[in-house]
């Protein structure tokens, strides 16, 4: 795999990490506003999707920073 495609599967992973963290934002300001008027388990279960929202940008960084550093070797 040369870099310009490493570098274009990088650009797509970023896009979908930034994609994955504004779900993960938009389902956090949901509980909170949940909480906020005072339905503190719906609020709790709102947020329960955030997790493997996070997982999964976890895991596409750790892809960026593999591809990242096969263009360096």
């Amino acid at each position: 795999m040369g870099a310009v495609a490493i570098n274009e599967a990088i650009k797509i992973c970023l896009k979908e990490i930034c994609s994955k963290l504004d779900e993960a934002t938009r389902l956090a300001r949901a509980a909170e506003a949940c909480v906020l008027a005072g339905s503190v388990a719906e609020g709790v279960e709102v947020s329960m999707d955030i997790e493997q929202l996070i997982y999964e940008a976890g895991r596409l960084h750790d892809a960026v920073s593999l591809m990242h550093r096969l263009t360096r070797a």
